[in-house]
């Protein structure tokens, strides 16, 4: 029976671009992707155009209903007996939601890496758990946030980064126990570097949203922090991919973590700058105290003018940076780097610019 590569958090962001680049250097192996039952119309259209897109790919993905909130991945009898033959597992699924509630957020996240570890644990022919956390398992660390660091006393802003903390910690656990596996922490996840494609609009799109909505040439934005210190860890999609592409064969990566984010990141000013310059906008910054801000955001209505929800906003006062050491010198020799954002920054706004279709109802 030909090896079978098994994924989680298929047809997500990453995941559906991340799939066709892990067949191309698998070869000879099958990947079985494990999808809700409310997911599989999206995933089997998505493999449609994976295919049509790139013929290697051809008959070699196999969607099966799955919940990984369930013992086993709530497979089916027929489909659990074939995973004796998973040689390479990778759990993207997760709930990417700052505001949702600790319930959902410790079912999605918690429980199921848990059946996931209970499921590798079990896997007679496993080669590497492939595991997919955040850098945002920092939560509000000062400082900067070391890939060999996570439980460091830090607090959380929400419950997506506890959780995910939480998760993280069991994968370690795990790991320190004998489970082969490498842990990739991305930053804040944009569309393509080089055509700014994306399948959502969040994050430092949402600062667009909110240049884009105030009438004339002037942009009043809130200055939560200092500007000039206080920096975004922004990763473009396609960077992610084949940074863990790469990672994932190399025998130095088997019990390592690695933070997928630009080793120089630009600066709250650098971002605003940025996206203001390519809509037309002069920025006038106005100095306002966090709390203020969240709490006038918060009020009934305003949120949704702005379009600048108040989950997000201290992320724009964040104090936390992030090493890439294991990264870079991993991925040294491999031609693979993070661009800056200084070189794609205009491409994410024209995309989104030529596509307001995507996500319109956070941009409603």
């Amino acid at each position: 029976m030909p090896a079978l590569l098994l994924m989680t958090g298929f047809p997500g962001f990453l995941g559906s671009a991340l799939l066709p680049r892990l067949l191309a250097r698998r070869p000879r192996v099958k990947a079985l992707c494990v999808v809700p039952a409310r997911h599989l119309p999206a995933a089997k259209e998505r493999r449609r155009d994976i295919e049509a897109e790139q013929p290697h790919t051809r008959g070699r993905i196999e969607l099966v209903e799955g919940d990984i909130t369930q013992p086993r991945l709530g497979l089916d009898p027929a489909t659990a007996r074939r995973l004796r033959n998973v040689t390479e597992v990778w759990h993207l699924a997760a709930v990417y939601d700052l505001a949702v509630p600790p319930e959902v957020a410790w079912r999605v996240n918690v429980d199921g890496t848990t059946h996931v570890l209970e499921l590798c644990h079990d896997l007679p022919r496993l080669s590497r758990l492939q595991y997919v956390s955040t850098c945002y398992v920092s939560g509000r660390y000062d400082g900067e946030f070391a890939e060999d660091a996570l439980d460091e006393g830090q607090e959380h802003r929400n419950h997506y980064e506890a959780t995910k903390h939480e998760a993280e910690l069991r994968v370690r656990k795990a790991v320190a126990d004998g489970l082969p596996a490498t842990i990739y922490r991305p930053g804040i996840v944009v569309g393509d570097s080089r055509t700014g494609k994306t399948q959502k609009y969040d994050g430092p799109y949402f600062l667009a949203t909110f240049l884009r909505r105030q009438v004339g040439p002037l942009a009043v934005v809130p200055a939560l922090g200092d500007l000039d210190r206080v920096k975004v860890s922004l990763v473009p999609r396609d960077f992610v991919v084949a940074a863990m592409d790469e990672l994932s064969v190399l025998d130095a990566s088997r019990g390592r973590t690695y933070a997928l984010t630009d080793p120089a990141p630009p600066t709250v000013r650098e971002l605003v700058d940025a996206f203001a310059r390519r809509l037309g906008k002069r920025v006038v910054w106005v100095p306002l105290p966090l709390t203020l801000t969240r709490t006038v955001v918060e009020l009934p209505g305003v949120e949704r003018l702005m379009g600048l929800p108040a989950e997000v906003l201290e992320y724009f006062a964040s104090p936390t940076t992030y090493s890439t050491t294991h990264t870079v010198t991993d991925l040294a020799g491999s031609g693979l780097t993070c661009p800056p954002f200084e070189s794609y920054a205009a491409r994410l706004l024209d995309y989104m610019l030529a596509h307001p279709e995507i996500d319109a109802k956070a941009m409603a």
